[in-house]
């Protein structure tokens, strides 16, 4: 196929150029593909800090391969003065090198960064990217004759569930030992049984699962769906050491909205091996069908795609929509400017070109807190920013006064053309974050202050957010994150009412900070002072000093001395700060702690019993 194109066009060099591209990708998803398949014997051997390594430098595996091709086209080519018409060729070579590909969706997004990396924008219209899929990725694990597939499937023999099970572990070839086999397969089926209530095991009862394990922090997922009759439940099984180097099941997840919390977007990517990423994620969607598949790939480590899937689901909503873009609602921040569109769940975000006195900060410093960001384990209280550049909106879907602030404060960051393709106005903004949008927890708590405190609900609805809010902070500190600004303004809520942090200009690594208590007044006049009397140091934190900005409304401040007093000591962060300095890396969960398997030890003859409250271990399903 390749040598027929290659004789029927008169573009050797097109060709060449085609073939350069795709070895540059084989070589980057080659080198993605190993590293992720290291994360198995990373945590055979428990090397948590391995296992982080491992993911920060995955992070960056992309962008280097696209940087080694350009290089090689420019070296080989001269492609940045290649002709237009030799591009375009080019593309159709490349489409016919993708025909038995198993990572054509891939392949074009590389194909697009490194077009872009070396054309002008002005040139790289729709003639010379993929704008949109040439090559279908429905059917590929069915021509992948040779290699592994994506998931397997397990069917029901004589009624023993346990059996069933014990072969799906089995099957994964973990080099570690149980703690307890037996008692882990029998939760897991009490568990399932219970979900399934009365329904009894229909013929085609099986169960599938996605053929390599999930792999993030301390955990290994086994990630699948049970299929019973004409209903289909999707479940996640966690592994987890325990002190003794020993694995345990640590609960059962299932139901909709389990797997959205494991595959949040304020979570680190997972670590998979995957030869057909397409099938996995055409598997994930089955399990999670709300969710965007460009949050899928980004939860895989696919970055890359979920910023080309996402940047199509934009411009077709753009195409089926009417309303503007407009100033985000809430409190300007001091550093970014944010927008959004009202019809989409996203919010866009510039740095401005200037700030005030009291941020001591650059562009250049901003980016690089985003950017440790995207690299850390995000816990599940960050929300996942996808950076862009030199992206263009239609000019008439601006409402004036978002463009009269864009050209107050980063006047730098906007240019206003004419599209080649259309002849139609656009507003290109040269650098920008996209992320999802959440309720700022300011405003969440406002509308229960507006509801006046004697109200059940605005009483219910302060506790919950200042319960998440300290949670979300106590999670952040697990993952040596301090957020800095602490303020409501800079937490958002989402609509499973989980508290994520997104502002990150000035976020540091608690073993970079000083937690200091404050120094008692030396006399009357300090006493007095509206000044501090005591010196600091740039990175000093004085915890007592947080309550003036937060707890001023009592019902806050009673609920946040309930839970979260501890916020306010040094000692509370000195103490996490000593841990990780030790070297500790604290296990941070996916699932609320009362979705794990609690054990009640009762003393027998020869043998501990452990009993199982299954009443805790579910809810709804959506």
């Amino acid at each position: 196929m390749d040598r027929i194109l290659a004789q029927s066009l008169d573009a050797p060099l097109a060709y060449d150029i085609a073939k350069a591209m795709i070895e540059g990708f084989d070589r980057h998803y080659r080198l993605f593909r190993a590293e992720s398949a290291r994360a198995k014997h990373r945590f055979e051997t428990q090397d948590w800090h391995g296992q982080q390594q491992g993911q920060r430098e995955r992070i960056e595996f992309y962008d280097i391969r696209v940087r080694e091709c350009e290089r090689r086209l420019e070296r080989e080519f001269n492609a940045a003065k290649v002709p237009m018409d030799v591009w375009h060729q080019a593309k159709l070579f490349y489409i016919s090198l993708l025909v038995d590909h198993l990572r054509p969706e891939l392949a074009e997004t590389f194909f697009n960064s490194v077009t872009t990396g070396i054309l002008n924008r002005n040139y790289y219209y729709n003639d010379f990217i993929f704008v949109r899929p040439a090559i279908s990725t429905e059917y590929l694990e069915i021509r992948n004759d040779v290699g592994q597939t994506a998931y397997r499937v397990y069917y029901l023999k004589a009624g023993q569930l346990q059996e069933l099970f014990g072969a799906v572990i089995d099957d994964y070839g973990l080099h570690v030992k149980f703690a307890d086999r037996t008692r882990d397969l029998d939760r897991v089926v009490q568990v399932f049984l219970q979900q399934m209530g009365e329904s009894r095991l229909r013929a085609n009862f099986q169960v599938q699962v996605l053929s390599n394990l999930f792999f993030r922090n301390k955990a290994a997922y086994l990630v699948g769906k049970i299929i019973n009759g004409f209903r289909e439940t999707p479940f996640a099984l966690p592994m987890l050491f325990n002190s003794k180097g020993e694995v345990y099941i640590d609960a059962v997840l299932h139901g909709e909205a389990d797997m959205q919390a494991l595959f949040s977007f304020a979570r680190a990517y997972f670590l998979v091996d995957m030869e057909i990423p397409s099938a996995y994620v055409q598997f994930l969607r089955s399990l999670m069908p709300r969710k965007p598949r460009a949050e899928i790939y980004n939860a895989l480590g696919l970055a890359k795609q979920g910023k080309t899937l996402f940047y199509r689901d934009f411009l077709f909503h753009l195409r089926h929509s009417h309303d503007k873009l407009r100033i985000a609602p809430g409190i300007k921040g001091m550093v970014m400017l944010v927008f959004d569109l009202p019809s989409f769940p996203y919010v866009f975000k510039v740095i401005k070109d200037f700030y005030p006195p009291q941020k001591d900060t650059t562009r250049e410093q901003i980016r690089g807190k985003y950017k440790l960001v995207r690299q850390h384990d995000r816990v599940g209280r960050m929300a996942d920013t996808t950076e862009y550049r030199e992206v263009a909106f239609p000019l008439d879907r601006f409402e004036p006064e978002l463009l009269e602030e864009i050209e107050k404060f980063a006047p730098s960051q906007m240019e206003i053309s004419e599209n080649k393709s259309t002849g139609a106005k656009e507003v290109v903004i040269k650098h920008l974050y996209i992320e999802r949008r959440m309720i700022p927890l300011n405003m969440y708590l406002q509308e229960a202050f507006d509801l006046g405190a004697d109200n059940p609900r605005a009483r219910k609805q302060i506790e919950h957010a200042v319960l998440e809010y300290g949670n979300a902070i106590k999670d952040l500190v697990a993952a040596n994150i301090f957020p800095g600004d602490m303020l409501w303004k800079n937490f958002g809520i989402t609509r499973q009412g989980k508290v994520v942090f997104y502002d990150y200009d000035e976020i540091e690594y608690i073993t970079d900070c000083n937690f200091r208590k404050v120094p008692p007044p030396r006399n009357e006049e300090d006493e007095m002072s509206g000044e501090v009397w005591y010196s600091v140091a740039p990175r000093d934190v004085f915890p007592e000093t947080f309550a003036p900005f937060l707890l001023g409304n009592p019902l806050v401040r009673e609920a946040f001395m309930k839970h979260h007093a501890d916020l306010l000591e040094p000692d509370f962060w000195n103490s996490h700060k000593e841990r990780i300095q030790r070297g500790e890396v604290l296990d941070v969960f996916p699932y609320d702690q009362n979705r794990r398997f609690h054990r009640r030890l009762t003393q027998t003859a020869d043998k501990v019993e452990t009993v199982v409250p299954v009443s805790i271990l579910f809810a709804d399903e959506i």
